[in-house]
């Protein structure tokens, strides 16, 4: 053997043994944990005057730090999923607008970089847990037929699915050691438990559309149910899973990265007895209450693990919530807090969302940042902290927060700017106090463009202004509205 290359070959090895005991010793443990459908205004913490009790986010909150500007990429599901675990802009995939379903093939594309599949290479565990929908590849029992007949929407004949075949394109495919998820959301079929890509009971039952009309998101999609599978258990069995992944892996000598994606307090609102009347918010404010506990039982077990100190505990939502007017008039709770829309949206209801970080050995307790934050930052913020860059040709959206954290520096963001996009596939961009809407009406379903007569074709607001976004002063400042809209039309383009 060449001298040379046996001397070369024990330096990497031995190189590369250092860094995995480094990152044994030193590596932090991340649990993301990711809402879905819940506001910014429905925290105490983030709005004094909620309707919802939330010890334990408040609790969490003053135990690290709090974003006050921190955004969704997308106002719905599916973009901010991708968005999250990719670091891109969802709108620079093949999904332009709107979410996937039950069915859909996989989004994130293959070979894609993603949070997950980068710390997985630099030392750490990593896991996913709850709802996934970001597609899967599905098995048809007889390749000449289709997978299923009618609409994803609106599905008739579903018996072609093979669900005792192995199912890929999901987390194993995108990084992950360990899943366990639902398809998509708690109101779309199927409805079944996916453990590393398989099904852990058969798929054996079925069930009509349900709707409560007593409570107004109390209703799911027809569709096919697997034998151990019932809604109101949905959260809680998620939540064990979490419970005994996090006991194992840090069990392990290396760290690991848990990606905890809930199922509520989106629809169906499903309240366990013990929480029913817990808020004054309704159904959707026990559901929340649900959220808060579960929150309350990660804590837990990661204190119980002896690694509190070093576990960064990070909390946010995919979205605002789906919380109208006549919810307001009613309960007299504001969901998405003082600002207007909500979910789908690009009214600033519809993407601004409540976004902590907790971690004793980071983060000092107390602070709030009004740093502007995205849901793709995720990626930039864990390479910074493992202190490794950001792969070439991977998370170009993301821009890290690790300084604000680690800091306390409240301009350590190095983010200038962001694009989000509504259900309907329309776009804004956010520079400073300014943001500025490429539509007419709300972007999404709270003031669809049919419904709006301003002949105006986009709207620009100042947001320390005019937070409620009730005066477009589009043609007050045609020169920002130019600049701003050349430079959004650019950042499209790229992604054509």
């Amino acid at each position: 053997m060449n001298i040379n290359i046996f001397y070369t070959t024990a330096f990497l090895s031995l190189v590369g043994t250092e860094i995995a005991a480094q990152t044994q010793e030193t590596g932090l443990n991340v649990v993301y944990i990711l809402a879905d459908d819940m506001g910014y205004g429905d925290i105490s913490a983030y709005n004094p005057e909620s309707k919802i009790h939330t010890p334990v986010l408040d609790s969490l909150a003053a135990s690290g730090i709090m974003f006050t500007d921190a955004h969704s990429n997308s106002s719905v599901s599916t973009p901010t999923r991708y968005g999250t675990l990719t670091g891109r802009y969802t709108f620079r995939s093949k999904l332009k607008k709107e979410v996937l379903t039950g069915y859909s093939s996989p989004l994130i594309e293959p070979g894609r970089e993603t949070v997950a599949s980068f710390l997985q290479r630099n030392g750490y565990q990593t896991a996913c847990i709850g709802k996934w929908h970001l597609g899967l590849n599905w098995t048809r029992k007889d390749q000449s037929k289709p997978l299923y007949t009618g609409s994803e929407w609106d599905l008739e004949d579903t018996s072609n699915v093979d669900y005792e075949a192995e199912i890929t394109g999901g987390p194993t495919d995108c990084g992950f050691d360990y899943s366990c998820i639902l398809p998509a959301s708690l109101d779309m079929s199927p409805y079944l438990y996916i453990e590393n890509g398989k099904a852990t009971a058969p798929v054996n039952q079925y069930t009509e559309d349900y709707a409560d009309k007593s409570i107004r998101g109390l209703h799911y999609r027809h569709g096919d149910v697997a034998a151990d599978f019932r809604h109101e258990d949905c959260l809680s069995y998620f939540t064990e899973k979490a419970e005994n992944y996090i006991q194992k892996a840090s069990k392990e000598d290396k760290p690991y990265f848990l990606y905890f994606a809930l199922t509520a307090p989106h629809s169906p609102w499903m309240v366990d007895e013990a929480f029913r009347g817990r808020s004054k918010a309704g159904a959707y404010g026990d559901f929340v209450c649900m959220v808060d506990e579960t929150v309350r039982r990660i804590c837990e077990v990661v204190k119980k693990s002896g690694e509190a100190e070093k576990t960064l505990i990070i909390f946010t939502s995919d979205n605002g919530a789906m919380w109208s007017e006549e919810d307001i008039a009613e309960t007299g709770h504001r969901a998405n807090g003082r600002w207007s829309g909500k979910k789908s949206d690009l009214w600033e209801g519809g993407h601004r969302v409540p976004l902590i970080v907790s971690c004793p050995q980071v983060v000092d307790s107390g602070k709030q940042s009004d740093a502007l934050v995205c849901s793709t930052d995720l990626f930039a913020t864990m390479a910074e902290m493992i202190q490794q860059r950001v792969p070439a040709g991977a998370a170009e959206d993301s821009f890290s927060y690790w300084k604000v954290l680690s800091e306390g520096d409240n301009q350590g963001s190095c983010r200038q700017s962001l694009v989000y996009h509504s259900d309907k596939g329309y776009f804004a961009l956010r520079k400073g106090e300014w943001v500025l809407l490429d539509c007419k009406g709300s972007g999404g379903w709270t003031l669809p463009e049919e419904d709006v007569k301003d002949t105006q074709s986009v709207q620009l607001y100042n947001l320390d202004q005019d937070y409620k976004q009730h005066h477009n002063v589009a043609e007050m400042y045609p020169e920002l509205v130019k600049s701003m809209k050349k430079e959004l039309d650019k950042i499209e383009n790229e992604s054509r």
